[in-house]
């Protein structure tokens, strides 16, 4: 795995870190609930939740911020190589693997180290390993 030197913006991920941060610190402080991504969206899909608006919300605020932060400096093209059905997958075992996990690298990642738990620091150090694993044997598989 090379890092690509010519994208690296350290200033604009720093001040990414700080905004996630504080979206999560706001989201905590006034609202009681925790930035996990996948309990968010979750609340939006299930017919028996009714505390909606506020899920919405940041599901939109995830959405257009890039479109905002594009009218500001330019973002790099994407360009996705995978084919459909793969990204599929791909899409659905993350989700299963929050099911099984109980939460989402944003809601264990972020809020629950920020909040000393250990079950979230067991979760962390879990998916960045598969991570790591996934990363070398995809690398390995492809010469």
């Amino acid at each position: 795995m090379m890092i690509d030197w010519t994208h690296f913006t350290p200033l604009e991920s720093a001040i990414g870190g700080v905004v996630i941060g504080a979206a999560a610190s706001m989201l905590i402080l006034f609202c009681g609930r925790v930035a996990g991504i996948s309990g968010i969206l979750g609340g939006v899909l299930s017919r028996a939740n009714n505390d909606k608006g506020w899920r919405i919300a940041f599901l939109l605020g995830m959405v257009l911020s890039p479109v905002l932060w594009r009218l500001v400096a330019p973002l790099p093209a994407v360009s996705i190589t995978t084919s459909w059905p793969m990204l599929v997958v791909a899409g659905l075992l993350v989700g299963v693997g929050t099911r099984y996990g109980s939460g989402c690298t944003s809601g264990h990642g972020v809020c629950g180290l920020s909040r000393l738990s250990v079950r979230s620091l067991v979760a962390t150090l879990t998916f960045m390993a598969a991570a790591f694993i996934t990363v070398w044997l995809v690398g390995f598989w492809r010469g």
